[in-house]
This record gives structure tokens, C-alpha cells and sequence, in this order.
């Protein structure tokens, strides 16, 4: 397998995402390159005492957070996101992972890479740990505004690709202010109306406190509510983890058990053990990480190209988005 990474784009680039790329490397035993700037990957590299050995795919322009997505990807022609993902399209790569704009990485996918057919919108869907194991969210953050045929399609997609993880007919649960049914706005109505005439696994409503606790294997909502409730649920366990370590401070348990309880809980809240999620609906493997992944974020999201190329999800995807329209 061959796969670009993007060494232009996140907080800690280029540097972790070397670091991150010879990591996966070396676990993974996969082709790696990588794109961006080739004086600054070089140079970076070499003042961290690092020899590169990968194939560098030099890029002269980069696309800023601060950028219009779509605008960006019509100007910026020489820029990581552009030019991986044109390189992605031709087939040169089995796969493309950033750590960029995930606006102009959707954009970027939506324009170059494509959709595949008969899906209307490209996801990003988002793993939340709770205590049974992982809740996947879609949308958490592409689609801001969603009526309920969108919504609906969300939970088709995230029920495909948690099959091909090996989820068995996975629960499917609709984001909403209470889990009575008549509960919510007129697109959560309708939308739960759809659901439930379904053939998908749908347990009714789930409120935000319950997601956590692993009510369902799937919540579906709009990329706007699912956004806030990703970086709620990362705040509130960055929270936890800072009020468990002032309590043991304050205690007289031992120094070595209170960093072992800590690091056992950080590791239960961590991104990084997830690292990246691929995007949903588009023709080609293409992994969105956190803007601020470290080396071991990087490698994590690795795993993610590996499976989806493993599981073979962009086939399932489109045969099961065909056969809905024969």
C-alpha cells in the first residue's frame, strides 16, 4: 500500500508528521511519501537529526486554516491538499492523509477526488469513546446544515462502514434535546420518521449525556450539533483528566500508582489512540487526522487507510448506494 502524507498541514508540521510517517512506517510495513514543502521538510528533518528517506513531492503554495475552503482549492494549485489529492485521483496513491483544513480537505475531495455515485454529501464521521469501547458520530463537523433525507443518508453510511469494522447490525441512534419521539425540531421529526420505517438498527433518540456510555454504535446529526458535541466531550475529558490529577496531588497515594491511574484515563480520552478517521462518500481513501497530532496521532491514523484499503469500504460503500437505485 502507498500512501501521501501531507507534511504541510496541522499545528506540529512538518516535523511530527515525519516523525509520525517513519513510525508507521516501520509498524505498518507500508510505501510512505510525502508532500509539501521540500526545503522545509528537509531542513526540519535535519536540525531534529533526522535522515529522510521518503519520496518528497515538493508543493510551493499552502492552504491556510484562515483560507476560504473552496476558493483555496481553485487557487492554490501547488498546495499539499490540491496536488495529494490529484495524485490520490490519478491512482498514483492508495490513499492521502492530512492533518490540514478539514474544510478545504472535504472541498478538496467533493472537486478532485469525487463522490461516489448516488451519495449527495462526504462526512466526517468521528469516534467518541464511551465505556463499552467507541461511538462513531457523523457528522461531526462537514455539513453544518442537514434536512432529514441527508441525516438519514449519514446513518447509511456510518451503518456500512462499522459493518466492514465488524460491527454486528450496529446500533443506530439520532442526536436530539430527549429521547421521546415527538422530541426535537422539525428536521429531527422527520428525520426519526425515516429511521424508524427503515431496515437500520435505530434504538429512537439519544441525548448528549448518553453517548458516552455507549447507548448505540452510531449517532447521527447535523455536522453543526455534531461538531459541538465532539469538542465538548474533548473538553470535558481534557476537565477530567486535570481534576484527577489535582485530587491524587492532593492525596497520599503513591507517586508511581497516581501516574499509572492518570496516564490509564488519559489513554481512555485520548484522539491520538484514534488518530484519523476517513472521510465517507468519496471514491478514494482520504484520512482527516487532528490539526494537532503529534508523531503517534499520525501513525495511529495510519490505521485507518490500512483498514479501509483492508475492508475494501469505498466497494461496499458504492454497492450499496447503487443497488438502492435499481
Amino acid at each position: 500500500m502507498k500512501i501521501l502524507f501531507d507534511a504541510q498541514g496541522g499545528d506540529n508540521a512538518p516535523l511530527e508528521i515525519i516523525k509520525g510517517a517513519i513510525e508507521a512506517r516501520e509498524e505498518f510495513n507500508i510505501d510512505i511519501a510525502l508532500i509539501g514543502s521540500e526545503e522545509d521538510i528537509k531542513s526540519k528533518a535535519a536540525e531534529s537529526g533526522i535522515d529522510i528517506d521518503f519520496e518528497i513531492i515538493n508543493a510551493t503554495e499552502k492552504i491556510e486554516n484562515t483560507d476560504d475552503p473552496a476558493m483555496a482549492i481553485r487557487r492554490k494549485k501547488d498546495s499539499a491538499i490540491v496536488k495529494g489529492l490529484s495524485l490520490l485521483s490519478r491512482g498514483e496513491y492508495d490513499a492521502f492523509l492530512s492533518c490540514g483544513s478539514t474544510g478545504a480537505l472535504l472541498a478538496g475531495g467533493l472537486f478532485i477526488v469525487k463522490r461516489i455515485n448516488n451519495v449527495s454529501r462526504a462526512v466526517l464521521p468521528t469516534f467518541i469513546p464511551n465505556l463499552r469501547g467507541n461511538t462513531l458520530v457523523i457528522d461531526s463537523g462537514a455539513n453544518m446544515d442537514c434536512d432529514e433525507k441527508l441525516i438519514f443518508e449519514f446513518a447509511k453510511l456510518g451503518k456500512v462502514y462499522l459493518e466492514s469494522l465488524g460491527y454486528e447490525n450496529p446500533k443506530v441512534g439520532l442526536l436530539n434535546v430527549g429521547v421521546e419521539e415527538g422530541k426535537g425540531n422539525n428536521v429531527t421529526k422527520a428525520c426519526y420518521k425515516l429511521l424508524k420505517d427503515s431496515n437500520l438498527n435505530f434504538i429512537g433518540n439519544v441525548e448528549a449525556r448518553d453517548v458516552s456510555f455507549g447507548v448505540c454504535d452510531l449517532v447521527v446529526c447535523d455536522g453543526f450539533t455534531g461538531n459541538v458535541l465532539l469538542k465538548n466531550t474533548e473538553g470535558v475529558a481534557m476537565f477530567l483528566v486535570k481534576t484527577f490529577q489535582k485530587l491524587l496531588e492532593e492525596t497520599n497515594i503513591d507517586k508511581n500508582e497516581s501516574k499509572l491511574l492518570i496516564a490509564k484515563l488519559f489513554k481512555s480520552l485520548d484522539y491520538q489512540e484514534v488518530g484519523g478517521v476517513i472521510l465517507l462518500g468519496l471514491n478514494k481513501i482520504v484520512v482527516k487526522a487532528h490539526g494537532s497530532s503529534d508523531a503517534k496521532a499520525v501513525k495511529n491514523a495510519t490505521k485507518s487507510a490500512i483498514q479501509a484499503q483492508d475492508k475494501d469500504i469505498i466497494k461496499k460503500l458504492s454497492d450499496v448506494f447503487m443497488e438502492e437505485v435499481k
